[in-house]
This record gives C-alpha cells, structure tokens and sequence, in this order.
C-alpha cells in the first residue's frame, strides 16, 4: 500500500471518512449499550466513581433480602402473640364463665325427734372441697332440766357466829370443799372461837371453787354448785352433820333447730366456702360448692339424720364447673403449640431464637430481635396453671387468683407484641431508606456513566450527513485523477 500514491486531496478525504467512521461507530456504541462510559478508557475517574457506587448499592441490594425474611420473621411472630392473646381471652372468659356457675347440688336432711339424738351424734362432712380430714358438728346440745346441785348440814337455826366446836369440828380439823376440779380447805384451828361466817368467807373467797357456801331461811349451812354441770365433794379430818358429796345433775340433750345448725355449719372456718346449709322447710339442706364429691356422715338411707357415722350420704360434684376445667386444660395446650408454631424459615422468635439483621455493607448498623432473656413465651413462663385440675375452680378465690395471673399473662403478651411491633417498624425503615438509598447510588453512577440518547442519536445523524458529503468529496477528488487519464488517452 506504500507504494500508492494517492493524491492529496483524495488522502485528504479518506482521513475525514475514516473520522467520521470511527466517531460514527463511538456513537452506535453509546446508542447500542446506553453508556457513555463503557470501560475505565473512555473515563477513568467516572468510571471507577460508578463502579463504586454500583458495588455498594448491589451490596445494599442483598442486605435487602434479609430485612425481607426478617420482616416475615416478625410478622409470623406477631401473628403467633395475637393468637395467643385471643386465646388467653378465651382462656379468661371459661374462668369467668365458672365463676359465675352456681349449679352446685344440694341435699335435704330430715331430722329426728328430740330425744333421738344423745351426746355422741354428729354430723360429719369430708370429701368435695373439705377434703380427706372430716369436720363434725355436734348434733345435740346439752341442757339440764335440773337445779344445780345443792348439799346441806341436818342442823337447823344456825347464825353466822355458830362456832365449828357446836358443828363438831375439834381443834386442827379440816373440812375441804371442792367442784371436782379445784377445792379449798378450811381448819378450825380454835373451833372454840371460829364460826360459820368464817367458813362461808374461806370458801366464797377462792374464785377458782365453782362452789357457794352460805345459811338459808332455815339457818343451815348449804354449799351450793355455780352451775348445773358442777359436782361438789366434800372431806376432811372433820365432818358437819348432813353435808356430803353430791354428783352433778344427770345430762339431757335436746337435738339443736334446723336454724341453730345452719349457723353453726356457716360459722365454721373450716367449712366456709366449702359447703353451704340453709333452712328447706324445716329440712337442713346442705349444698357441696364443690367439683367433686361431698360425703355427709350421719344421714341414713331414708334420709333422715340419725349421727350414726356408719351411714353416709353423697352429693354429687358441680359438672359445669368441672367440664370448663377441661377447657381450660385444652386451651393452654393450644397456647403452646402456638408458640411451637410459630416460625419463619427457621426462625421462632417466641421460643427465644434470636433475629440478627444487617442494615449497612460494613455491618456498623444491625440489630438483634428477641425475647426479654431469651424465654420461651408458653404456659410456664405466662405464669399461666400447667395444669389445671377441678377441684381448682371449687372456690372463687381460686378462680379469682386465676384470674388474676391469665390478666398478667396477657399484659406479657401485649407487651411483648409492641415490642416486636416497634422492632418491625424499625426494620421496615430500614428497608424503605436501604431502597433509597439503592436508587440515589445508582442514579448517581447513571449521571457519571449513562449517555444521553437524544444527544447522541442527533450525533449520529450529523455524522451520517458528513459521511455521504465526506465520500461525494471523494469521488470529485477522483474524478480529477480520471480527468488526467483521458488526457492520456
């Protein structure tokens, strides 16, 4: 090619179309990939300012999926605490629903005659909420028909200054009154000069002798009992003529009212809130506020109350109260198991699992999800009865404590519920500020590399006017040549 000679003006247009090829083809390229800037040759600094830029926002892009699965994350842990808070209050409303049962079973008890029962009947009450250790009450209560018992000397017409020598006591002779518990002794040291008054005075003055002495209209000395379930014994190195030992007043017993033992079975501690006796009638009614079975002791088979505690009658348990335990004990199962399911890709924030999320490309900003000490949020840890048998919803101060530790439980939920609430709203501005900042990153590389298409579009069409004035330039650069041959010729 060296050898040809080419003329100037031919030369001339081949350099320019080669030019405008070459700035023709840069423009194709721009329009072809978008780019004005396609390698580190064309713009060095902007393109390695772009690069940058792009790195970090493809960096951003993948912290993007795990703030996704986290999100998720929250949400499946959320949708577990509001299920559970549902059936929390599903758990309170069967409480609620047995405290207000009353269905409690009664029964009525004929009783007997007075003169029936005697000392030894008793009503005897064990099993439903009273337990395995009976409680009995008495049946009967004593009253004697019968004065106080009395004892007096044989002699008549005494004074308060009869010495003891004309009762018959000598010098150093004792008498000795007692109740059958305490007694007081009284010596005649000089029964010349002692008399009757300081008899009586001796045996009034000691307050623990349930035993009065003193001289009736007939002036004999009498020691009289305090009351009438009191003996009086007598003794001593002396004796007064007609005074002697006297045993307390046969007993009787008269079976207590129908009312008298409706207040006596209400008073009684240990079974208030256990079983409750009202007046039906004339009958004691009693009613077991029990989910189980009450044994009353001393009820016959025909029903009437006889204190033999060889017969026993049973009332039967409250079924309602006992069928609401069961659902009681079904619901917290469904509790745990919640929180069982509760997971997301592998994840259980409400076992305890803890969620780590990265929000920057050098891992400065994260932040780590769960729950307060990493506790399982189940039955156990809620504070809520694992188990929760009949007999635990027998009293409503047992229903009530319930009650009050499912209200506790509840506000754990809630609470823990706003907490990963708060946590998802921060997770979720991370996310919309990450995918801002993804498109600001790449906006900026784009200004730094993309190329403008309407520009280069008009450049491509001001080339392609060149080129084809470029090459008629030519071929009248050629013609000249051609010009000279015809000469030849």
């Amino acid at each position: 090619m060296a050898d040809i000679s080419l003329s100037k003006a031919v030369r001339s247009n081949l350099l320019s179309l080669k030019g405008t090829a070459d700035m023709m083809a840069s423009t194709q390229n721009r329009l072809a990939t978008g780019n004005k800037v396609n390698s580190a040759l064309d713009n060095p600094s902007s393109w390695f300012t772009a690069k940058g830029l792009t790195n970090r926002a493809s960096d951003l892009g993948a912290l993007m999926d795990s703030m996704a699965n986290g999100v998720k994350t929250l949400e499946a842990a959320d949708n577990g605490l509001s299920a559970m808070t549902k059936t929390l209050e599903s758990m309170q409303s069967t409480l609620r629903q047995a405290r207000q049962d009353k269905s409690f079973q009664t029964a009525s008890y004929t009783m007997p005659a007075d003169g029936v029962l005697d000392n030894t009947s008793v009503l005897s009450f064990d099993g439903g909420a009273v337990g395995d250790t009976p409680v009995s009450i008495n049946l009967t209560s004593q009253t004697n028909s019968a004065e106080a018992a009395t004892t007096a000397s044989t002699a008549t017409g005494l004074t308060g200054a009869t010495t003891m020598a004309d009762l018959g006591l000598s010098d150093g002779q004792t008498i000795i009154i007692g109740d059958g518990t305490d007694t007081v002794t009284f010596t005649a040291t000089t029964a010349a000069t002692a008399d009757v008054d300081d008899l009586i005075a001796a045996i009034n003055a000691d307050a623990n002798v349930d035993v009065t002495a003193s001289l009736n209209d007939d002036g004999q000395l009498v020691f009289t009992a305090d009351d009438n379930e009191q003996q009086i014994t007598v003794a001593g190195t002396g004796t007064i003529a007609g005074l002697s030992a006297q045993a307390v007043p046969a007993a009787v017993y008269a079976t207590k009212s129908v009312d008298a033992l409706v207040s006596e079975i209400n008073a009684n501690a240990d079974l208030d809130g256990k079983i409750r006796a009202s007046n039906d009638n004339g009958k004691l009614r009693i009613e077991n506020q029990s989910t189980q079975d009450l044994n009353v002791d001393g009820v016959g088979t025909s029903g009437v109350v006889d204190g033999s505690t060889a017969d026993v009658s049973s009332i039967d348990g409250n079924s309602v109260r006992a069928g609401l335990a069961d659902q009681f004990n079904e619901l917290r199962d469904q509790l745990d198991k919640l929180a069982d399911d509760a997971s997301f890709n592998g994840i259980n924030l409400l076992r305890g699992d803890k969620l780590s999320i990265t929000f920057n490309e050098t891992g400065t900003s994260a932040i780590d999800i769960q729950t307060e000490d990493g506790e399982t949020i189940n039955s156990a840890n809620l504070g809520v009865a694992t188990t929760l048998e009949a007999q635990n919803l027998d009293s409503d101060t047992n229903i009530d404590l319930e009650l009050g530790k499912l209200k506790s439980a509840l506000n754990e939920v809630r609470s823990q519920a706003s907490t990963f609430g708060s946590n998802l709203s921060i997770v979720e501005n991370r996310q919309t500020f990450t995918d801002s900042m993804i498109n600001t990153l790449e906006a900026g590389a784009g200004n730094l590399t993309l190329a403008d298409m309407n520009t280069e579009a008009a450049n491509l069409l001001a080339l392609q006017t060149r080129q084809s004035l470029s090459q008629n330039s030519l071929s009248l650069a050629s013609q000249a040549d051609q010009s000279i041959l015809q000469l030849i010729r």
